[in-house]
């Protein structure tokens, strides 16, 4: 059943704060997104602003998780029509998409260096994320490899930790090279991952093995 009064109120507002948040840090990147052109996109005070979140780093995590959330549902989707490619594929859309909002990969960059600290408030939300993103992955270089897709012998988790890192490395590149094709070098490195395992003849001349 909906949810229904104040409470429904509430999140409905939260939602439009995100996606003034997320508006006003796609035009204005990480460093120039002021509370007060956040409050006032949907007319509030940064006051008012404050009661949904406990402070700007807060608001900034939150837009991040509720990016993730839409990514999520779009690479579900695809791994429902299309499998473990299908996903794949959605990773690399996502990575075209994020060239088209330069102020979100600034926002995600420096957050995700400011969140080294444990102190930070971003710190918790980075570890979960790339802990989930790599296993994600892990799984699905498994699959492949069960499916005679990838080399037996690499290693599913190194793997899975070397494309997420890629992912991350070209967004920081991307900061001083707008004109960098990020989905393009995550394409060629998912299409290498994705070549098939030759057969291979061994001694006594059988076929197949691999």
């Amino acid at each position: 059943m909906p949810r229904r009064g104040p409470y429904a109120k509430g999140i409905a507002r939260r939602e439009r704060l995100l996606t003034a948040a997320l508006a006003v840090i796609a035009r204005q990147g990480y460093r120039g997104a002021s509370l007060k052109e956040i409050a006032d996109e949907v007319g509030l005070s940064q006051t008012g602003l404050l009661h949904h979140f406990d402070s700007k780093e807060d608001l900034f995590v939150e837009v991040l998780r509720a990016r993730d959330d839409a990514d999520s549902t779009r690479a579900l989707t695809a791994f429902v029509d299309g499998g473990i490619e299908g996903a794949l594929d959605t990773f690399v859309e996502v990575m075209r998409a994020n060239a088209d909002v330069p102020g979100l990969v600034h926002l995600y960059t420096a957050l995700a260096v400011e969140a080294a600290d444990p102190a930070h408030a971003a710190h918790e939300y980075f570890v979960s994320r790339r802990g989930l993103f790599r296993a994600v992955l892990a799984g699905a270089v498994r699959q492949m490899q069960a499916d005679g897709r990838i080399e037996p012998s690499l290693d599913a988790d190194t793997l899975a930790t070397g494309l997420h890192a890629l992912a991350d490395g070209l967004q920081l590149h991307f900061l001083s090279e707008p004109d960098l094709d990020m989905a393009g070098a995550v394409e060629t490195m998912v299409a290498a991952v994705l070549t098939p395992v030759p057969t291979r003849t061994d001694p006594s001349g059988d076929v197949g093995i691999r």
